[in-house]
């Protein structure tokens, strides 16, 4: 839990601001900045299959040490290097550490929660929200100082984070991680086969990119709505502040006791659909805002900027507050506690893909729909989405494939 609070609060204390200092501080050109923050988001999301093998193969614990270590050097390169290509390595490495630590956290919150998997999930969910809360407000502190500061006080942090998992973090591995030196390649092969070859898991994962897609409009479409209503002056950056707040503070205030009022009453698929669903209503006061006329000013048009995205944040959080903890258990099940890591990895490969189409998808829906002067279009076709997801993980559920694993309980032999 500490871990996961420590990693988000040294991410999200520099990335938000590291645009700013690629364009403004290196004056370095807007294409170029998009292609740096692209090389990071790829080699994470595209090694996470990597990522996991190797913490099923290895044990966790080494993978969590080497993400953090590989991100301290990356963090600091940042700071310190002002050249392109040095700029690239640095920005690659920060994101293949993620993709190193991120399935092996899982795996090993999963393997040492044991039956209490869903509590420890959702526990889990109110420090990761904590540090995103945090992580922000310490950088801009820091960063008005300069931005050099941000980078090496973060990679301070997971300097610090490293030393004391090497000293204290028990050691954790797979029950059938490989001991042998013999055949390596063949096994790996057999262990992403095994899991290809688990239908249900691909399924479910398949079905669960809607939330990631909805759950990132916190960052995309409900920011740019904020400042389309209200303008990029101060209250634009307010209304955006407290959105990000309350989204956050929700999650940290009522994650726990939202998954224990759910595991009482609802079946793990029954709560993955409502999830969804909760999280596709989310765009429904924004569809209702789009129906009203826009006041020429004053507090009427601050209002209407302001609290339909700031209501659509608060449901998005309510719906990932239900399905989180579920989400996260529910690939363990499916795995049948076999490469519980590798199908992390996977699962993390798979919504990734899906948030970047979905984020260029929803992108170029605003532009076009604003452009046409069909404003509610988007908001429509994300309550669609969300409506379409929870439909689909309710048919899982019903079918039974929610709830057994396929094919992943037998090892493919290659």
């Amino acid at each position: 839990m500490v871990n996961q609070f420590t990693i988000n609060l040294g991410f999200y204390m520099l990335m938000p601001y590291l645009a700013a200092h690629l364009s403004g501080t290196l004056g370095l050109a807007g294409w170029l900045v998009g292609f740096i923050l692209g090389v990071r988001n790829f080699s994470q999301q595209g090694m996470f299959l990597i990522g996991g093998t190797l913490a099923d193969r290895l044990g966790y614990k080494p993978l969590i040490i080497a993400g953090c270590v590989l991100r301290t050097v990356g963090f600091a390169a940042i700071g310190l290097v002002d050249s392109v290509p040095a700029l690239f390595i640095a920005s690659a490495a920060t994101g293949f550490a993620g993709a190193l630590f991120n399935p092996a956290v899982r795996a090993y919150l999963a393997a040492d929660a044991g039956e209490r998997r869903v509590e420890a999930f959702a526990l889990f969910n109110v420090f990761y929200q904590a540090g995103i809360l945090l992580g922000p407000m310490v950088g801009m502190l820091l960063t008005g100082l300069d931005f050099r500061v941000t980078c090496l006080v973060s990679a301070a942090i997971f300097a610090v984070l490293s030393a004391v998992q090497i000293r204290a973090l028990p050691a954790r591995r797979a029950n059938d991680a490989p001991r042998g030196s013999g055949q390596r390649r063949e096994r790996v092969l057999s262990q992403w086969r095994t899991v290809v070859a688990n239908r249900a898991f691909l399924l479910f994962s398949t079905a669960m990119i809607g939330s990631y897609v909805l759950s990132f409009q916190v960052y995309l479409a409900l920011p740019l709505e904020v400042r389309r209503m209200g303008g990029d002056g101060e209250f634009g950056t307010a209304a955006v502040a407290v959105m990000f707040a309350v989204s956050g503070l929700s999650t940290i205030l009522c994650q726990t006791r939202v998954t224990a009022w759910c595991k009482a009453r609802l079946a793990p698929g029954r709560a993955l659909a409502w999830g969804l669903l909760t999280m596709g209503a989310a765009f429904v006061p924004l569809l209702a805002a789009a129906a009203l006329p826009v006041p020429a000013g004053g507090l009427g048009l601050w209002l209407l900027a302001a609290v339909p995205p700031t209501l659509a944040a608060l449901l998005l959080a309510l719906g990932t507050m239900i399905a989180y903890p579920f989400e996260m258990d529910t690939i363990v099940r499916l795995s049948g506690d076999r490469l519980v890591a590798t199908h992390y990895g996977l699962y993390n490969t798979i919504c990734g893909i899906g948030i970047t189409v979905g984020n260029l998808l929803t992108g170029a829906a605003l532009d076009a729909a604003r452009a046409a002067g069909v404003s509610a279009l988007p908001w429509l076709v994300l309550c669609g989405l969300g409506l379409a997801c929870s439909a689909a993980l309710y048919g899982l559920q019903r079918s039974g494939r929610l709830t057994r694993p396929e094919a992943a309980a037998e090892p493919v032999v290659v």
